[in-house]
């Protein structure tokens, strides 16, 4: 160090030529002593000199400081400490650790001016996120000191605050003088091109402490150029006399960064440091006033991975391997869920599109669970990831027409030896309940106005409606056309050849499929990922080792722009489902958040309760007022999951995307004999010709209960006047939210069903696509460019644990594909009797079977 190699110079004769040198290195320590020893060291030389080595000296040399300052850890350190990477993982400025994403280990050492590997002074640095822990040993004429300091912090790459404690040990505390001390430290980031940073470090007792600033810039916002300039003084010292040091760290090269540093006592420092990845490489030579070599610093750094420039060398030499088994999901519980989440999905993706090693994915759905409308937005990421000149390899054991659909976009479709394909088309129909209902005693009434509000049908009737075959037939016919037109240009076959397979075939072996080049070979997971290499890429990787998830964050300070996706998923309830009640207050949220530039709602359900729908939607409305609002339609989105959209800036649909359905049904379930056949008896008394309404017996231990009586004339014809004013009112608000007229609205409502490619032509969604291209609008309507980094935070959290799994399974209302909840006959009964007799805008979707 420093202090150590001044000693060294008086060992020979030329005392008189060493003078300077000497107050220039230990100035750095303290510069009003040396101020004064400087006066009078002509005169006392030889006095001063025994003086300093006993009472100065030797204190100094093993740091006698009460503890390691900001000046002394100047000398480990190639630049101010928030200019390069991390600083000392928090030992100078506890906030440093901040911004830290993963963990790193770093070892210092200064050769005080000898040779490299002498280690009289070292330092040891630790980091993970929001942790740390350092070690400094010095060692200099028999005496040793080890300052230790562990450190935590909080906040982003923003900035954020940090604590440390620090204590040490030697040979001889109370000859050393050390104190444990508390160490604070801040950290601003404003901005891409401003980094502030203050710290400071408090003994428990005697009252010493220092304080440091430091300013960073980077004109260019990334990290090619960054200026820096630091100042500390301790309490002794005025503003004016603290001592600085300025200079600049260059990154030409990933990885390779050149640095100097300028210190007021006119030394100054060069460093380089070079990036193997995961290993780092670094050296920095101090030179004093004659550009003589006073002493070099060497660290190496080994944790995570960092920029390099061999990680371009080996551009698409690698491919990415994707597991689908399984389900697929937009918020997995916590515990237990296997399931993938759908956006992480398309956004590994994207970065396997966007990373230049990368030539290919390799793709395995057996086992795969996951619904047609995510399967089509995932083929469309993967089109987009092939028009980049990079290969897809899809291996499948069993596939129904909606999975053969999905992997027809790959380049190499590997098909087991002893797997199917079915490719019977699509049907869709719906159970009815009427006659079991009345065997049980269960009246129900279906309360319509609409041909094609078919909710409640199969509850109230025995057959098909035919507002209810016309539009379920037009729903198949889609689906059938989209995948037919898609898979016809994808295998290079004609439509007429597709639908002769589909009509004469259907049921395909894998011999069969062979001949009729429907795949392109026989094999196993294995095969598959030999035929990639075969294409080009000689080895693969996991997601984590995509450069999007992989290269720290280093190259941006401050958080990027935030985009927020919040997930109306379920039914249209207020405390259920979609939760109402909670999401509206998100929302609101997140539009007052200065720090979300815009929002995305990603709406999959089939609606439900009006007032939830409606609390969402205006929640939406104020949203769309203050920063631009996409709406992205899932699986299905319509009735009161259209209601949920209508005032989206854009709205998004993927072309088989269930929407439209606007229109508002009602229905009265009662009891029709079921309790006289379990022998119970109920009476009441009553005030008012009404108050009987909903009163009625209920079943012991389960608490469900039924209206005792079924509607009188004119009660039905109250409920059908409040059907007629909702619709009305829903009708109003779509020709708002739509900028469309009142008529144009009401002649394609009526509750008809639309799919995406149909709701498009009718002006009821604005574009076809998925959340890719909702993400994309978004960004682009909040001025993020495509090139520039962006922020995703995703709501409502998670839940801890999906407490259905422990109740049997029996129907779902809402049909398994499309919501998270496993909803029981006893829920589906409970939900109709909560709104039985109130208007709902709310569809039924039985799914339509590949």
């Amino acid at each position: 160090m420093f202090f150590s190699k001044s000693i060294q110079a008086f060992s020979g004769d030329n005392v008189g030529d060493k003078r300077v040198y000497l107050i220039q290195r230990l100035n750095i320590v303290n510069p009003h002593l040396f101020a004064q020893l400087t006066m009078n060291f002509a005169t006392y030389q030889h006095q001063l000199l025994l003086t300093l080595l006993f009472f100065y000296a030797i204190p100094l040399v093993a740091q006698s400081q009460p503890f390691p300052d900001y000046r002394s850890l100047s000398e480990l350190e190639m630049s101010a400490p928030g200019a390069l990477r991390y600083g000392l993982y928090g030992f100078s400025n506890p906030a440093l650790l901040a911004p830290l994403e993963r963990s790193d280990l770093e070892l210092i050492w200064s050769d005080g001016g000898g040779d490299w590997n002498s280690f009289n002074r070292w330092g040891l640095f630790a980091g993970f996120p929001g942790i740390g822990f350092g070690m400094i040993h010095d060692k200099t004429d028999g005496f040793s000191v080890t300052d230790y300091r562990i450190t935590i912090a909080g906040g982003d790459r923003s900035g954020g605050f940090g604590v440390g404690y620090g204590w040490s040990s030697g040979d001889d505390d109370s000859t050393l003088r050390r104190r444990n001390h508390l160490t604070l430290g801040y950290l601003s980031r404003p901005n891409k091109h401003i980094s502030i940073g203050l710290s400071g470090a408090f003994g428990f007792s005697g009252g010493s402490r220092n304080g440091s600033v430091e300013l960073s810039a980077r004109p260019f916002g990334n990290e090619s150029i960054t200026l820096f300039g630091d100042a500390t003084w301790d309490t002794k010292e005025k503003l004016g006399d603290a001592a600085w040091s300025a200079g600049a760290v260059v990154e030409p090269l990933p990885g390779i960064r050149l640095t100097g540093r300028y210190f007021d006592t006119e030394v100054l420092s060069l460093g380089l440091g070079f990036s193997l990845g995961r290993l780092g490489l670094g050296s920095a030579t101090t030179f004093d006033t004659d550009f003589t070599r006073a002493q070099t610093t060497y660290s190496i750094r080994s944790g995570q991975y960092d920029r390099n420039i061999f990680r371009g060398i080996g551009k698409r030499s690698r491919y990415l391997t994707i597991d689908l088994r399984g389900g697929m999901a937009y918020r997995p519980f916590l515990l237990f869920d296997r399931r993938r989440t759908f956006r992480s999905t398309l956004d590994q993706i994207d970065a396997a599109h966007e990373d230049e090693t990368i030539a290919g994915i390799t793709i395995n759905t057996s086992g795969m669970a996951i619904n047609r409308e995510m399967l089509s937005e995932l083929r469309t990421a993967l089109q987009g990831f092939k028009a980049s000149g990079k290969y897809v390899v899809i291996y499948f054991d069993r596939a129904s027409i909606d999975t053969y659909h999905f992997l027809t976009m790959a380049d190499r479709i590997v098909m087991d030896p002893i797997g199917t394909i079915d490719l019977r088309g699509y049907a869709g129909g719906r159970t009815y309940y009427k006659r079991m209902l009345d065997d049980l005693g269960i009246g129900f009434e279906e309360i319509r106005l609409f041909d094609y509000k078919s909710a409640n049908e199969s509850f109230g009737r025995e057959e098909m409606s035919e507002g209810e075959r016309e539009q379920r037939q037009r729903m198949v016919d889609v689906l059938y056309e989209l995948a037919r037109d898609e898979i016809s240009a994808s295998r290079n076959i004609s439509t007429d050849e597709f639908d002769r397979i589909i009509e004469e075939v259907a049921l395909l072996r894998a011999d069969e499929a062979l001949d009729l080049d429907l795949v392109d070979t026989l094999g196993r997971w294995d095969d598959a990922k030999e035929i990639m290499s075969q294409l080009g890429p000689d080895s693969h990787v996991g997601t984590g080792g995509l450069a999007r998830y992989q290269l720290p964050t280093d190259n941006r300070w401050s958080e990027p722009p935030t985009i927020a996706i919040l997930y109306a998923e379920g039914v249209c309830a207020m405390d259920d489902g979609i939760n109402a009640r909670s999401l509206s207050k998100q929302v609101d949220a997140v539009a007052d958040d200065p720090d979300i530039k815009a929002v995305i709602l990603r709406v999959d359900s089939p609606g439900g309760d009006g007032l939830a729908s409606d609390l969402v939607a205006e929640a939406i409305k104020r949203c769309s007022q203050k920063k631009p609002t996409i709406v992205s339609q899932g699986y299905v989105a319509a009735s009161g999951g259209y209601w949920l959209s209508m005032y989206g800036d854009v709205i998004v649909s993927s072309p088989n995307s269930i929407t439209g359905s606007i229109g508002v049904i009602a229905g009265w379930i009662y009891d029709k004999g079921a309790f006289d056949s379990l022998g119970t008896n109920f009476h009441y008394v009553q005030r008012g010709s009404h108050a009987d309404l909903e009163y009625g017996p209920r079943l012991p231990l389960l608490g469900i209960g039924l209206p005792h009586r079924n509607l009188t004339g004119e009660e039905r014809s109250l409920i059908d006047d409040d059907i007629q004013a909702y619709y009305e009112s829903f009708v109003n608000k779509v020709a708002d939210g739509r900028d469309m007229v009142y008529d144009d609205v009401e002649k394609i409502a009526q509750g008809r069903v639309w799919m995406g490619v149909d709701a498009k032509k009718l002006g009821l969604v604005d574009t076809l696509g998925g959340l890719d291209l909702a993400i994309a609008i978004a960004r682009d309507r909040a001025g993020i460019r495509i090139d520039d980094e962006a922020k995703f935070i995703e709501l409502p959290s998670p839940n801890l644990f999906d407490f259905s799994i422990l109740q049997p399974s029996l129907v779902s209302l809402l049909g398994g594909e499309i919501v998270e909840k496993k909803w029981t006959l006893l829920d589906d009964l409970q939900f109709r009797l909560d709104q039985n007799g109130k208007p709902m805008p709310m569809m039924s979707v039985e799914k339509i079977e590949p």
